[in-house]
């Protein structure tokens, strides 16, 4: 008999870290996990155990009955005993594959043999537990399989998203990721959509800032109209201006008719003025212009050629403060267009999302260049490996690095953490060292020591708890605190305990 015991403890301190996110209490709802064995005492215990950790959790005695139950409901997880009288544990998980072949089937078994184990797995069996076995490796086995069904529906949703969009032409947007920082960010996008307020969106490289103008634009009242935009870094200053405002023919060499500007080809609608801190000073002063009374004049002529309506998104990669007091962005367009600041956190602050986000961009890539081949999985180890990396490039570098790994991988494979390209294999480095950042030095002294406080503590918690492989009790041991301060630092600079922790 299993040797699960009776009562089991909830607190999960010192528990081996399994490198997944904690599914919320309404994933784990939704997800039916069925347990037959023909002895009484293990299945109620296992239904007990399981049923104490969240699930929907039905559990039977006989091969017959679960035959019956599953031809007429679905179940996510079946755990199985192998050997039953009447209907053996192998006819049972053939006919679940043939009738859900995404269950994932778990077969216990008191006698294990090679054999056995392998003609349960080639049959479709996810995994086998051998008796006896105790409370805590069921909860780790059945946790791994439920974040297997979550992540299957993560993918799911966003193949069925992609398609959708793709169908309708609507060209919707979707932000991929489940952090809180994430999360604030996006609440107050779909805020301000509604309105016809200027949104000036910081952050580094790669964080994703021209994607929050388009979920922004998307979920405004000029969602039909087109959105529009201009890297302001690309152009040197008479093509920045020639693209904006648009010239008549004669402005310049080369004008040999009319152009229409970016301004009027975005009437009605919404432009996005990426880098504007990298705006030439002559063109900033006309685009203020535009922006207080509409009026657009083309390159080469004095008159106003048209009067336009739209809305303005501006982004920039610095700190548009420090480029204000520079002198490199001037105060009265800073303050027009920022209405409503909007941050982009840096990947390395979103540890939670590194799993959806990788999850999404393999099966993107594996898609686009295979035709019904097994797709690769990331295995526990790889991302361990993804989260332990500073990722300097933020979204954009994670993007290349899966796209890299999914090329060179074979169909139906598991990749490991050794099997990633980072660059230069430069795991776990920050992005640059603590207090470097030149704008820090000319903030006033309280603001500046708090910031770096801030960025001492966010760096030494995340260190900290993965020197700890997830384990709090070891990692207060680690820093001579106690777990209570931990929690306070985590909550503090809002980091998702279940992200940072990595031992649900």
């Amino acid at each position: 008999m299993a040797t699960i015991p009776s009562s089991v403890t909830n607190d999960r301190s010192d528990r081996p870290a399994t490198g997944y996110r904690a599914l919320d209490d309404a994933e784990k709802k939704s997800i039916k996990i069925l347990v037959v064995d023909d002895e009484a005492t293990l299945r109620e215990t296992c239904g007990s155990v399981l049923r104490m950790q969240g699930f929907d959790v039905t559990v039977v005695g006989r091969g017959q009955e679960a035959l019956d139950l599953v031809r007429r409901k679905r179940f996510q997880i079946v755990l199985c005993d192998l050997f039953m009288t009447q209907v053996p544990g192998m006819v049972l998980l053939q006919t679940i594959m043939e009738t859900y072949p995404d269950t994932i089937v778990v077969m216990m078994t008191g006698k294990p043999s090679v054999a056995s184990n392998i003609s349960a797995l080639e049959e479709g069996a996810w995994d086998y537990l051998p008796k006896p076995f105790s409370a805590t490796h069921l909860e780790i086995l059945i946790g791994r399989a439920a974040h297997a069904v979550q992540q299957a529906r993560e993918a799911r949703a966003l193949r069925e998203q992609d398609e959708a969009a793709q169908a309708s032409g609507d060209g919707k947007v979707a932000v991929l990721g489940r952090s809180q920082v994430l999360n604030k960010a996006l609440e107050l996008a779909k805020k301000v959509a509604r309105s016809n307020a200027s949104v000036f969106i910081s952050g580094e490289s790669g964080t994703g800032k021209e994607l929050i103008a388009q979920y922004i634009h998307h979920h405004s009242r000029r969602a039909k109209k087109p959105i529009l935009a201009v890297n302001c870094a690309a152009l040197p200053e008479p093509l920045l201006e020639s693209e904006m405002f648009g010239h008549v023919k004669g402005a310049f060499t080369g004008a040999v008719s009319d152009k229409t500007g970016l301004f009027e080809a975005a009437h009605l609608g919404t432009l996005f003025l990426d880098e504007v801190t990298e705006m030439p000073q002559p063109i900033q002063a006309k685009l203020l212009r535009v922006i207080q009374d509409g009026a657009v004049r083309r390159v080469g002529r004095n008159q106003t050629n048209a009067v336009v309506d739209v809305r303005f998104l501006a982004a920039t990669n610095r700190d548009p403060a420090a480029a204000v007091r520079e002198g490199s962005l001037r105060s009265d367009l800073y303050y027009r267009l920022r209405v409503v600041p909007i941050h982009m956190p840096p990947l390395r602050q979103r540890l939670e999302d590194i799993p959806v986000l990788a999850n999404h961009f393999l099966a993107h890539y594996w898609t686009r260049d295979h035709d019904g081949d097994a797709p690769p999985t990331l295995s526990d180890d790889a991302m361990r490996a993804l989260r332990s990396y500073s990722w300097p490039g933020n979204i954009r570098e994670l993007q290349n690095v899966i796209e890299h790994t999914a090329v060179l991988t074979a169909p139906g494979t598991e990749i490991g953490g050794m099997d990633i390209p980072f660059p230069d294999d430069q795991i776990g480095e920050e992005v640059t060292p603590l207090g470097s950042d030149p704008s820090l030095f000319q903030e006033e002294y309280h603001v500046a020591r708090d910031r770096l406080l801030d960025e001492f503590e966010r760096r030494y918690v995340t260190s900290l708890v993965s020197r700890a492989d997830g384990n709090m009790s070891k990692a207060a041991r680690l820093a001579g605190v106690d777990r209570t301060t931990l929690y306070r630092l985590i909550d503090k600079h809002g980091l998702e305990r279940e992200a940072i922790l990595r031992d649900s």
